[in-house]
Formats: C-alpha cells, structure tokens, sequence
C-alpha cells in the first residue's frame, strides 16, 4: 500500500465513477436536512439502535406524514431501514451507508500529516 493510499480518502486517491457520485449525492441530500439529520441521530442514538416511529414523532413539532415522509427520503437513500411490527414500524441505521460516506471523507489515521 502506498503512502497516499494509507493516508487519503478514497476521494482524494482517484475520482468518483459517476454512478458512485449519484449514489453518495442521494445519501448527502438525505441527511442534508435537519430534520432528517436529526431524526437519524435520535435513531442512532436510540436504545437497542433501533427506535418506533412512535418514539420519533414526539420530538418535533412537525405532523405525523411529514415525519414520514422524511423517513421515506432517509430509507430511499439507504440510510435507515425500517421494520413493521404489529401498527408500529421500528428504524435503525444502516451502518454501511454511514461507513460508505465517512469512509469517502475521512483520511484513515496512519500516514496523515499537518
């Protein structure tokens, strides 16, 4: 492995194919809005790393379709998945969309300099 691969971010070793560029720019577009954002972080930071829907709603002061909605454009995007039990749907993260997009930004640590 060369220096530049220990130390750059994918982004910074090669440019993106455009197919990747689409798909990471749904995923930043998602969680590119506070609500979602936030609604992805009250998920994440959830008991179990799984919260209701019911567990969500309460936390803004924003109607039930439109917390929905939201939740849509974050499951769309790949970001969270749901599961329905009973009249409840539960979310969590999806880990590797998040690792996907960190991974992308972030320089690993061995190898980087100031």
């Amino acid at each position: 492995m060369s220096k530049q691969e220990r130390c750059c971010s994918p982004m910074l070793r090669e440019p993106l194919s455009a197919d990747r560029s689409v798909e990471l720019a749904r995923v930043f577009k998602a969680i590119g809005e506070p609500v979602r954002l936030r609604l992805l972080s009250l998920i994440a930071s959830h008991a179990g790393g799984e919260a209701c829907v019911c567990d969500l709603t309460g936390a803004f002061e924003l109607s039930g379709p439109t917390i929905s909605h939201h939740l849509k454009v974050l499951r769309e995007a790949g970001v969270i998945e749901g599961e329905r039990r009973g009249t409840w749907i539960y979310y969590r993260v999806c880990a590797e969309a998040l690792a996907a997009v960190s991974d992308l930004l972030a320089p690993t640590a061995s190898g980087v300099s100031a």
